[in-house]
């Protein structure tokens, strides 16, 4: 059962399974309702794309609403993590309780034994596991996104676009009259689509507008509400030139969610700079990490350049990474993903790192412990 989605890459998927001989069907997930007025979600043109394109190859086409699914296993927790002030990455928990779960449960109850997907990577079997390994295309990789499948999941899914290039993906569509090979790229929040985030986010979180402050506590400008900004962010800050100040660009270097307080800087901000961070219980795609210490390289966002860092396992599965050399923005609710050469081996949600904490929360900080001690 193919995963398609309306896009060139799960048609190509298909294609290349047909060509082998394969039995295939294509399935098209909707997991969100598309019916309000914040932007076009796209989902009925993108049904009858996949429609059109199972119609091209002669193959059994399939429907299922995911919604209630993908409400509950990704949103509901989206949502959460905003309200908290963290930045969550949707596309990883998708991947985990809507494309390797739901569907391949839906799959399965169709009849199929393995589940494809246009996803960029690859997947081999060595040594009595299942890898997880980088796509051949690195700028189109999305090992990144896939790194909480587990076993279960890899032994039933297989990713024919791991081996080929996207340049190569759109010529194949197109030699074979595909309906989708020129269609663009979607982007965007999974399943959400290209829409107003700040005003589709505004309707499950309340604008609160407050300040925002210079890291010395002088204020610079007013925001919507410290959830929709992100550390390291520079547009949409919406400050101009500020008295005395250079004419730089301003980045977000922290958020006080309590205060209602987004905090600024320019430059390369020594606020946004970490060597060590610390997460949530971690994710191994072998089932247990390789050790309890090890060296490996590690992403913190989706399309850094791999960072050389230590891994140190504690007890209750939570990880202290250690660079070795400075990183910008490391930022809680993201993934670490951890790699050795071309495998993935699992990876967890960033929960805190050593950054600087600025002189204004560290005053802050103070002054509310004070106040607490004098009642």
């Amino acid at each position: 059962m193919v995963g398609v989605s309306g896009g060139v890459d799960s048609s190509v998927a298909a294609l290349l399974l047909q060509r082998e001989g394969r039995s295939i069907a294509g399935l098209f997930m909707q997991n969100w309702n598309d019916d309000d007025e914040f932007g076009d979600c796209r989902a009925e043109d993108d049904r009858r794309d996949a429609l059109g394109v199972c119609g091209r190859l002669g193959i059994p086409f399939h429907a299922r609403n995911f919604a209630k699914q993908y409400w509950s296993g990704v949103f509901a927790h989206f949502v959460a993590e905003y309200r908290a002030g963290r930045t969550p990455n949707p596309d990883v928990l998708c991947n985990r309780e809507i494309k390797f779960r739901t569907f391949l449960d839906e799959a399965r109850a169709l009849g199929a034994g393995r589940i494809a997907t246009g996803h960029y990577a690859r997947i081999d079997y060595r040594d009595g596991r299942w890898r997880l390994l980088r796509a051949v295309d690195t700028g189109k990789d999305q090992s990144y996104f896939l790194h909480q499948l587990g076993q279960e999941a890899l032994s039933s899914t297989l990713f024919p676009l791991g081996a080929l290039l996207k340049a190569q993906v759109r010529r194949l569509a197109a030699d074979a009259g595909l309906p989708t090979a020129a269609k663009k790229d979607s982007t965007g929040i999974c399943f959400i689509g290209e829409r107003d985030f700040r005003a589709f986010l505004g309707r499950y979180i309340p604008a609160q507008p407050g300040e925002i402050r210079a890291v010395d506590g002088t204020r610079v400008g007013t925001h919507a509400g410290v959830f929709f900004h992100t550390l390291g962010q520079r547009e949409g800050l919406g400050i101009g030139g500020v008295r005395g100040r250079a004419a730089a660009p301003w980045f977000v270097v922290a958020k006080d969610v309590a205060a209602n307080i987004l905090y600024v800087d320019q430059g390369d901000s020594p606020w946004l700079r970490s060597r060590r961070l610390g997460s949530e219980p971690a994710h191994w795609i072998a089932g247990s990490p390789p050790a309890r210490g090890f060296a490996c390289l590690a992403q913190v966002r989706y399309r850094q350049a791999p960072q050389e860092c230590t891994v140190e396992v504690d007890g209750d599965g939570r990880l202290d990474v250690r660079f070795a050399a400075p990183q910008r923005a490391v930022t809680p609710g993201q993934s670490v993903v951890l790699y050795v050469g071309e495998e993935c081996l699992g990876g967890a949600v960033i929960e805190s790192t050593d950054a600087p904490p600025l002189p204004a929360q560290v005053d802050r900080a103070h002054a509310l412990r004070t106040q607490g001690e004098d009642r």
